[in-house]
């Protein structure tokens, strides 16, 4: 007997009807299930009640934005979280990486654009590693270890809660402690050659992995070349 994988669940959370239905369908037709909700409210109460894989959250939303549903999704939750913007804000696309978004799409957008990129955020999440992590399950360097197979990181024995783009950035610079990449390299590593990622996108989760370890007192997570791109750093502990 041939066993078929379980659907993805994706939660499609915007307070335009037309847009949910937009997606639905496309999202439908790439055989996604999906759940809607109209506001940030009950966003979060059909996030807690159907675990979604993926949630497509649009930022301008009355009473409740999605910045805020953000927010509290990340109080509690990883699952991995495509914006929507009515506008191309940089302001709006930085402050969404760094509460932890995935990606950022901007409206008018292509439903094409918004299936493929939710496709190459479960394909991460799925656990497929850059080829040269094939051959080991957990990569160390310094008191940083990481558990490909399980996606988890630990610094100094502590666990340290990562975003699915987050670890990605990480587990390739590990792969290759010694290799200098390039924003463009590491879009590639996270999406695919030719994939449309501002290089201030990756700034903003570079800052967030940093601030992330420097809470637990590693200031050499990752370290930056100017004028190439950043490399993983000694991941020690800060010094006094």
């Amino acid at each position: 007997m041939i066993l078929c994988p379980m659907p993805r669940t994706i939660l499609i959370v915007d307070d335009d009807p037309h847009i949910r239905q937009l997606l639905t369908f496309a999202l439908g037709k790439a055989a996604f299930d999906t759940v809607e909700a109209g506001d940030g409210e009950a966003a979060l109460a059909s996030a807690q009640a159907h675990h979604p894989d993926l949630v497509i959250l649009d930022i301008n939303m009355p009473r409740m934005d999605g910045l805020e549903v953000c927010r509290r999704l990340r109080a509690s939750s990883e699952v991995p979280i495509l914006f929507l913007s009515s506008r191309d804000d940089e302001i709006d696309r930085i402050l969404g990486i760094e509460l932890g978004g995935d990606d950022y799409v901007v409206k008018p957008f292509s439903p094409r654009e918004v299936v493929a990129r939710s496709q190459a955020i479960l394909r991460r999440v799925a656990g497929r590693p850059p080829a040269a992590d094939h051959c080991r399950n957990h990569v160390a360097q310094g008191r940083l270890t990481l558990d490909l197979d399980g996606w988890r990181a630990q610094w100094d024995g502590e666990e340290v809660a990562l975003t699915v783009t987050e670890f990605t950035i990480l587990r390739t610079l590990a792969s290759m402690p010694s290799k200098v990449f390039s924003r463009d390299a590491i879009i590639d590593r996270l999406h695919g050659p030719g994939f449309a990622v501002t290089d201030r996108t990756i700034d903003s989760h570079i800052r967030n992995l940093r601030a992330k370890f420097a809470a637990l007192g590693c200031d050499t997570v990752i370290e930056t070349r100017s004028g190439v791109g950043y490399v993983l750093g000694s991941c020690e502990r800060a010094t006094p």
